[in-house]
């Protein structure tokens, strides 16, 4: 005969092993939703975080909007202790757009009709000497990557689209853009055109120097990369190349940007002049 008092300790150990289970169980349920929610969470931070480099009223992290598009910019009278300066009109070509000359075009040209035909060579590696306030940075461009923004690039810095144009948007840790003409502000001025998509075949890098789009891309505007992470979950602004030098130079003007989402700067650099050479 079975002992009652074994007997109740058998079902007494066999009631605290199911508990323990269901505890275990519902416990594993609880950390399977909130790992759930913190990654759907995450996925919703860094969406968001790229949308603010691409739109903000209809803006983009580098786009325009000259009958192009634009780029979420701070005003002239945000600014933190920097006023952007007074842009500076340029020529008007209507009609066609001509390939400048290889040297550099005789005037600078700030407004064009129609976007330019394709001016660069098949087999050539183009590489864009940027000078700017704050030192030079070199560009080696990627024509296998996006070859109608490499193509316009080319053509705007020859045209001496660039010179005089400032970082409008800084945003520390992330990027700086710059590239608006400035008309009718800073952060929707382009140059009359937007350019077609081309996204990226592969991830952006430290470095990486693309185009702004908001709905569409944008026709000058462009930002150079510091921490990509956000852009990742949102990838489709046409990489125009990458940094092969004077990165030092990206992370100084990066540090003159005021943290704030607009990309206020708290000092204005600027671009000198954009010197396009072929190998």
């Amino acid at each position: 005969m079975v002992n009652p008092d074994k007997r109740q300790r058998h079902k007494a150990g066999h009631r605290s092993r199911v508990e323990e289970a269901r505890l275990a169980a519902a416990k594993a349920r609880r950390r399977r939703t909130i790992i759930g929610v913190v990654g759907v969470l995450g996925v919703i931070v860094a969406i968001v975080v790229a949308i603010s480099i691409t739109t903000d009223d209809d803006q983009e992290v580098a786009t325009e909007n000259s009958s192009t598009t634009s780029s979420p910019e701070p005003t002239p009278s945000s600014a933190p202790g920097a006023e952007l300066p007074e842009p500076v009109a340029g020529a008007t070509i209507e009609g066609e757009t001509p390939c400048p000359a290889i040297d550099g075009a005789a005037e600078r040209t700030t407004q064009f009709a129609q976007a330019p035909p394709t001016c660069i060579e098949a087999a050539t590696t183009y590489m864009a000497l940027v000078k700017t306030s704050e030192g030079d940075i070199t560009i080696t461009l990627d024509d296998d990557q996006s070859p109608a923004a490499v193509n316009n690039f080319v053509v705007l810095s020859r045209y001496k689209y660039f010179d005089g144009l400032p970082f409008h948007r800084i945003v520390t840790g992330f990027v700086n853009q710059t590239g608006s003409s400035g008309v009718p502000d800073y952060g929707s001025g382009g140059p009359g055109y937007d350019l077609p998509e081309e996204n990226p075949t592969r991830e952006y890098a430290p470095g990486d120097v693309a185009m702004a789009r908001s709905d569409t891309v944008s026709g000058s505007q462009f930002f150079f990369t510091i921490d990509p992470t956000s852009l990742n979950a949102s990838p489709t602004y046409p990489i125009l190349g990458t940094v092969t030098a004077g990165q030092d130079v990206v992370e100084a003007i990066n540090a003159l940007g005021s943290g704030a989402e607009d990309g206020a700067p708290t000092e204005i650099v600027t671009i000198d002049s954009i010197a396009i050479t072929e190998a």
